[in-house]
């Protein structure tokens, strides 16, 4: 399980306000990109929007998906191409962990949100972001990184709440512009040998569950076969034995059966639909007494288990049972489902490259500063879920634009 709770009070970590850290953090950020995440190329399209919004005088909230670990440090890069540095909200175990990460987020305008409750001083700084509207702000509506390029996750409803809140602010101050949110899309293209790129890992992989390597066969039933083999083993850790059916109610069936026990103990509400609402709610019912030190040992270590069952089903649920249909999987989906499996076995992901990342901004969303009465779900967070998805579709689309590309 990765380190994505901590189990010490929250401190907001606010972003430094300076451009002298950022432009000289500016000429680290391509090698971090090449050397960690093996993202050898940038392009962005559509950046006109935002400077169209900007020289409006307008609060700009970007609204990108969230596919890789590195997203921050390429949508960072795209504020060259309006003129101004972007603010950024990022969980808080990425600061709590100290190190490097600790240490450059702040200066590359990266400011901390803390997921397991309601964090006023992280809504408050974005809030006054927006209505500042010096520079344009980055929210990830998904709020978790999904490593599914294709395929856009749930959205939070936290990004409609601070980009209201903002145009209300602004309304009552008569600011000239108002409150815009940008829909972004983000795709990575893997621009190598995809099939010998996986071979290595899924050698070892197999390996590991004592099979013989299954060298001669394609990536992606190697992948299919994988991914089935450790689902069973869950099945039986948790439910006694491998079940039948499709893969989609098997998967299913076991994360309502670590989720469903424990909103039963700790909620007095009716459950979220979407899994990773779910396990937002019971990490904020399981960690306040944690964090305040008010148990026992037993009770601490119990805990920290139910811990392991939320991160679990979280990452269940991000394995999208369609991803593999049809048409064939392409060389994302494949690159993307293996990164999972080894991020979920060994905490660590290998570097794979060359990967290109394409960045595209869509048209305004201007936001009213109430949200409209009598209509079922959020207006708002719809069209941008269907201008982000357009986004993501387009982009999966162009195999090779060289426009804008830019070496990093």
């Amino acid at each position: 399980m990765q380190n994505v709770v901590v189990e010490k009070p929250y401190v907001f970590v606010p972003p430094r306000h300076g451009r002298f850290w950022q432009a000289l953090l500016r000429l680290y950020v391509p090698r971090y990109l090449r050397s960690q995440h093996g993202v050898v190329a940038t392009e962005f399209l559509g950046v006109e929007h935002v400077r169209r919004s900007i020289a409006a005088g307008h609060g700009v909230l970007l609204a990108p998906n969230h596919c890789r670990p590195c997203d921050p440090m390429v949508l960072g890069r795209m504020g060259r191409e309006f003129g101004r540095p972007v603010y950024i909200m990022a969980s808080w175990h990425l600061f709590a962990q100290g190190g490097l990460m600790s240490w450059l987020l702040p200066r590359l305008g990266v400011f901390s949100v803390y997921r397991e409750g309601l964090d006023r001083p992280a809504i408050k700084c974005a809030t006054q972001i927006l209505v500042a509207g010096r520079r344009p702000l980055v929210l990830f509506p998904e709020g978790v990184i999904t490593r599914t390029n294709d395929r856009l996750g749930a959205l939070l409803d936290g990004v409609a709440f601070i980009a209201r809140s903002a145009a209300k602010a602004r309304a009552a101050a008569q600011s000239a512009g108002q409150v815009v949110i940008h829909p972004v899309g983000i795709r990575y293209f893997f621009e190598g040998g995809i099939e010998e790129a996986l071979k290595a890992p899924l050698d070892e992989f197999e390996r590991r569950l004592t099979w013989q390597p299954r060298s001669g066969v394609a990536a992606g039933e190697r992948i299919v076969k994988l991914g089935d083999a450790l689902l069973a083993l869950k099945e039986i850790e948790y439910l006694g034995a491998i079940r039948s059916g499709p893969f989609a109610e098997r998967l299913s069936r076991l994360i309502d059966h670590l989720l469903a026990p424990l909103e039963t103990e700790w909620l007095k509400i009716p459950r979220e639909a979407d899994v990773v609402a779910r396990v937002k709610a019971l990490r904020s019912a399981i960690l306040p007494d944690m964090v305040s030190g008010e148990i026992d040992e037993a009770e601490r270590a119990r805990r920290w288990r139910q811990l392991a069952d939320l991160y679990l089903a979280q990452q269940l649920s991000l394995y999208p049972p369609d991803y593999f249909g049809q048409p064939a999987p392409t060389a994302e989906q494949l690159l993307e489902t293996m990164e999972r499996i080894e991020e979920d076995l060994t905490d660590r992901v290998r570097r794979y490259q060359p990967l290109r990342a394409v960045v595209e901004v869509g048209e305004a969303i201007p936001v009213e500063p109430t949200r409209p009465r009598g209509v079922n779900g959020d207006p708002l967070m719809a069209t941008l879920r269907t201008a982000i998805e357009g986004l993501i579709t387009g982009l999966k689309a162009r195999r090779r634009v060289s426009s804008g590309q830019e070496t990093v």
